[in-house]
């Protein structure tokens, strides 16, 4: 369920820490490899900024409130990462971008060559789901593609 939720996606939301301190969202185009997520980013992003003075990050998909059930209980996950830059040029960073033309061929060729594009490894720690009300999840597994259980919690009451 976890995979095939995330596997509609072609971009996430990004949650980063600006140089006040404040949370800053955006969003970005993103490919998952090994486990690890990836986004290309310019230095004119704001959260590409962020990220390079603070490799602390949150990842958030969200169902579409067109396509939901209910506007209440949106299917989502977060992860909690850390981001670092790959070296331009290494074969890593060559192969990732590889599978990002297969989102969008001529935009990847073109910034292929600007030094002010960086590919961030977004390396998850801490993750939950919700998959509607009463189906909430940690996520866990060495992979973080497991949904787990949570233990000892009561769901919603009322009086």
């Amino acid at each position: 369920m976890l995979n095939q939720f995330i596997n509609n996606f072609k971009s996430i939301i990004l949650a980063t820490m600006d140089e006040n301190n404040s949370p800053f969202n955006s969003y970005a185009p993103f490919i998952k490899y090994n486990n690890k997520y990836y986004v290309y980013l310019s230095d004119m992003a704001k959260h590409a900024r962020n990220l390079k003075s603070n490799p602390k990050v949150s990842i958030f998909f969200i169902e579409d409130e067109n396509n939901c059930e209910n506007i209440f209980a949106r299917k989502r996950v977060v992860f909690q990462a850390n981001s670092s830059i790959l070296q331009r040029g290494s074969d890593k960073f060559e192969l990732i971008l590889d599978k990002f033309e297969k989102l969008d061929e001529k935009t990847v060729k073109m910034t292929r060559k600007m030094n002010d594009f960086h590919l961030f490894e977004l390396e998850v720690n801490y993750g939950e789901a919700v998959f509607g009300f009463g189906r909430a999840y940690n996520i866990g597994g060495k992979n973080f593609d497991e949904l787990i259980q949570r233990d000892n919690q009561k769901g919603h009451t009322s009086k």
